[in-house]
């Protein structure tokens, strides 16, 4: 599909499809699982509801979006891919959030490291996040030279509490089904990469030996290390609703047309973008949570078996699935029912 472009500080189509996920108004529900992987996002798919039949987009950069219910209520599933800039795309903060109407519910289903003695199939339900970033100002060649830290670390940032402690509830009622361990009173970090900033050894002179310590020292009840949860939380912290439009630059430079590459599966009805607006509704709020599966036990260097990790995301997803169910959002800040996707 061929589309122009228009507005370089906010790129869309002249049908109202965002630049990179690709789908517009009425394609995208309040309630969201993101996810780094479209093979676990097809784990949480195949349990959405017969009908509608679930909305299904594809873009030529790699997300995948899939819109449908799950008892009865609406749900998207977003493959993002991995780290801060992908999930800055979608991170309903983004473009998401300029498709949805009212409150945004958003829980991140991933992988991570465990840092601590927590064995490789745990559950994560993480109560905040701090990032670890590369210090590029640091003279990695010449270390000697310089006094500051290779490596920064911020502040933490919180989950939505009342998210936060539904998941947590639900999933430690339940975890005798799977029989593993669920720590839900623990701080996350996420790194700005898959190996310098999580501490990994390479021929790269990273100057990194000491930074799973570090994080251990400075970070009270740090427990696990991955990518994207402290870019989800931080964006969900600083939201608040727009009170006038958005200023855009003055005469803002054209963009180029050029293809937009969508694969629309579903059976397979899209939205008409002249049924439906995106409003700014008074008071809406965008609430964020995250589930980690530990894959990798930092210490031991234990890995996660591929038996053991189908297991734990089909029944870990049906868990977020309840979950986003039981989330109440008012009904004067839901997205317009009528010509969306999960319309039925």
């Amino acid at each position: 599909m061929k589309s122009k472009l228009t507005d370089a500080n906010f790129p869309t189509t002249a049908d109202g499809r965002v630049y990179h996920l690709g789908f517009r108004a009425g394609e995208v529900a309040n309630r969201i699982v993101t996810v780094g992987s479209p093979s676990r996002a097809a784990t949480l798919a195949s349990l959405l509801d017969a009908s509608p039949p679930p909305f299904k987009l594809e873009t030529e950069r790699g997300f995948l979006t899939i819109t449908g219910r799950y008892a009865s209520v609406p749900v998207s599933i977003v493959s993002i891919g991995m780290g801060a800039p992908n999930c800055d795309f979608f991170t309903p903060y983004r473009e998401a959030r300029e498709c949805i109407s009212g409150d945004m519910i958003v829980i991140r289903l991933g992988s991570c490291g465990s840092l601590t003695d927590l064995p490789v199939g745990s559950l994560v339900v993480p109560r905040a996040s701090v990032a670890v970033a590369r210090n590029y100002d640091f003279n990695f060649l010449a270390p000697e030279s310089d006094s500051s830290a290779a490596y920064r670390i911020s502040n933490p940032v919180s989950a939505d509490k009342d998210l936060h402690q539904l998941i947590s509830d639900d999933l430690r009622s339940s975890i005798h089904e799977l029989e593993v361990e669920v720590a839900h009173n623990v701080l996350n970090a996420s790194a700005d990469s898959f190996y310098s900033s999580q501490g990994r050894q390479t021929s790269f002179r990273d100057h990194n030996s000491g930074l799973i310590d570090r994080l251990l020292k400075d970070v009270p009840d740090i427990a696990t290390l991955e990518m994207e949860t402290f870019h989800l939380f931080h964006l969900a912290a600083c939201w608040r609703p727009p009170t006038s439009p958005v200023d855009t630059p003055p005469e803002a430079p054209p963009v180029p047309d050029r293809p937009l590459n969508l694969t629309l599966t579903n059976g397979s009805k899209s939205t008409n973008p002249s049924d439906l607006a995106v409003t700014s509704i008074e008071g809406s709020r965008i609430r964020a949570a995250s589930v980690h599966m530990v894959f990798a036990q930092r210490n031991s260097r234990d890995f996660i078996s591929p038996e053991q990790v189908h297991k734990t995301e089909m029944w870990v997803s049906r868990r977020i699935l309840e979950c986003l169910a039981k989330v109440d959002i008012p009904e004067n800040r839901m997205h317009e029912l009528a010509g969306s996707v999960w319309e039925i």
